[in-house]
């Protein structure tokens, strides 16, 4: 590895990332992690392990290569590296993954059940729904693979009594996946209490998502 090709770029990427997830309350403490790939040469940088997100700076970040090989950086990397990687080697449109130890999510992972499709903006951006993928002990090559498969096509998984994983083609993507699912689990979460929620057809979700795809923007 030549050594132009680690960017401080990408490093100041997690730190922010990290601090913005703390600051919009999508974890607290150290728990939680933020990893980025740079599409050009295919490194990714996570965030150290067990350290505050406010402390952290860009001689913190630790950067893998995709064989799950550490190649900068002095700290332990996240314990949770290994589905970091995993979803980005499986989904190669994807270059953040951020996974936060939220509050409405996590109901639904302690429940193990689904969030389905209760909102529009949750169709288009996440999917027809979030499931739970299969419990595994943290930091574990089980856990990595379980979150892989319940992923599958979609942009976010929970993890049942830990978290939950959203990711995105970039930073903005994989924030705004995170706030549409809080959002949709706290409507649903309501909904539940309050009557009997009524959930977006599969019909009108390919349509939705069709639309958001290739017509919804100033550039289509």
């Amino acid at each position: 590895m030549a050594a132009n090709e680690v960017k401080e770029t990408y490093k100041q990427k997690v730190v922010d990332g990290g601090i913005s997830m703390v600051q919009r309350g999508l974890t607290v403490g150290t728990w939680g992690n933020v990893s980025v790939r740079d599409p050009e040469t295919g490194l990714i940088y996570v965030k150290p392990s067990a350290m505050n997100y406010n402390r952290i700076t860009t001689d913190d970040v630790v950067v893998l290569n995709s064989n799950l090989e550490i190649v900068d950086g002095h700290r332990k990397p996240t314990i949770e590296y290994k589905f970091h990687i995993g979803i980005m080697n499986a989904r190669p449109e994807i270059n953040v993954v951020i996974h936060t130890h939220p509050v409405f999510s996590a109901v639904f992972g302690v429940i193990q059940e689904d969030i389905p499709g209760v909102s529009e903006d949750f169709v288009q951006l996440v999917g027809s729904r979030v499931i739970n993928c299969t419990y595994a002990l943290p930091g574990t090559e089980e856990l990595a693979l379980h979150v892989v498969e319940g992923l599958a096509d979609r942009r976010a998984v929970m993890i049942p009594n830990h978290g939950t994983v959203c990711c995105g083609e970039d930073m903005e993507t994989a924030f705004k996946v995170c706030f549409v699912v809080e959002k949709s689990a706290r409507i649903y979460l309501l909904a539940k209490s309050a009557g009997t929620p009524h959930i977006i057809s599969d019909e009108d979700i390919r349509f939705m998502q069709d639309f958001a795809k290739y017509h919804y923007g100033q550039d289509k």
